[in-house]
């Protein structure tokens, strides 16, 4: 089993937005080519291989060798990662809050 990535590797990999739209094109289809992914980027085919080396080093993507060619994959896990570490805890309060809230605006009605 792979160890966690670094969080940094992760916030680098998200900041870019050529990165996000590549994470994008593989939540939408998974499993392409770096020939497919150049198609929808107006990179360089070195310029997209680079940021696919940025987001397989942050763990986003595993890639899968079928042949000659290179197929990328979406790897969510290190996004509920951040999710669950930064995110949910700062939505529980405000979900409680808005739960609380109507419960009293249905006393209020009632």
């Amino acid at each position: 089993m792979t160890d966690r990535p670094d969080p940094d590797l992760l916030f680098k990999a998200l900041a870019d937005p050529s990165r996000r739209r590549l994470l994008d094109l593989l939540h939408a289809h998974d499993g392409r080519t770096l020939l497919e992914l150049c198609e929808h980027l107006d990179l360089t085919r070195q310029g997209v291989s680079q940021h696919l080396d940025v987001l397989e080093a942050a763990q986003l993507i595993a890639t899968l060798r079928r042949g000659r060619e290179k197929l990328h994959f979406l790897n969510p896990v290190p996004l509920q990662d951040i999710y669950e570490r930064w995110i949910a805890k700062f939505e529980k309060p405000r979900l409680r809050a808005l739960a609380e809230l109507k419960r009293r605006l249905e006393r209020t009605d009632g």
